[in-house]
C-alpha cells in the first residue's frame, strides 16, 4: 500500500533561517517558496515554512489571494478522492476557512485545496495535485 505524503505548515520567524536549517543543515530540496514561505521536500512529504513573525495560532499568510492559516496540517489526496470529501464536507454544513477551490492555475504547483478547522480549532488543509508529481515543482 503506497501512502500518501503528508504535508505540514508550520510558523517561523525568519525564512533565511529556516531555508539554512530545513535546506543546508537537514538537506530538505526546495520546492516553491514566496517572501512570505517555503516548501521543502521532507523524504517526500511537504513542509512548509510560513514566515509569521509574531507567531501564535491565529496567524496567516496571504497565499495566492487567500489568508491561510498557519499553523495547518492535512493531507494530498487523490483528485477524486478530493472531490468526495469536499462533496461530503459541503453537504454535512462544514464552516470553511477556505472553500473547496483551485490554486495555482496553470502553473506547476496547480492544486484543489480546501482548508477548515477541526472542533478543537486546529487548521487542516486536504490538497490534491493537478500533477500528482509536481507537488515540489517550482
Amino acid at each position: 500500500m503506497t501512502m500518501p505524503p503528508f504535508h505540514l505548515a508550520f510558523p517561523v520567524h525568519d525564512l533565511a533561517a529556516a531555508r539554512r536549517f530545513y535546506g543546508d543543515l537537514l538537506g530538505c530540496p526546495e520546492g516553491r517558496s514566496s517572501d512570505e514561505w517555503i516548501d521543502f521536500d521532507f523524504h517526500g512529504h511537504q513542509i512548509v515554512a510560513h514566515l509569521s513573525p509574531g507567531g501564535g495560532d491565529a496567524a496567516t499568510n496571504a497565499v495566492d489571494g487567500h489568508d491561510v492559516p498557519v499553523p495547518h496540517f492535512g493531507l494530498v489526496l487523490g483528485m477524486e478522492e478530493w472531490r468526495a470529501l469536499a462533496d461530503r464536507l459541503t453537504a454535512a454544513g462544514t464552516r470553511f476557512v477556505m472553500e473547496p477551490t483551485v490554486r495555482f492555475a496553470g502553473e506547476p504547483g496547480e492544486q484543489a485545496t480546501m482548508f477548515f478547522r477541526d472542533p478543537s480549532g486546529n487548521a487542516l488543509e486536504i490538497k490534491a495535485m493537478a500533477d500528482p508529481d509536481a507537488l515540489f515543482a517550482k
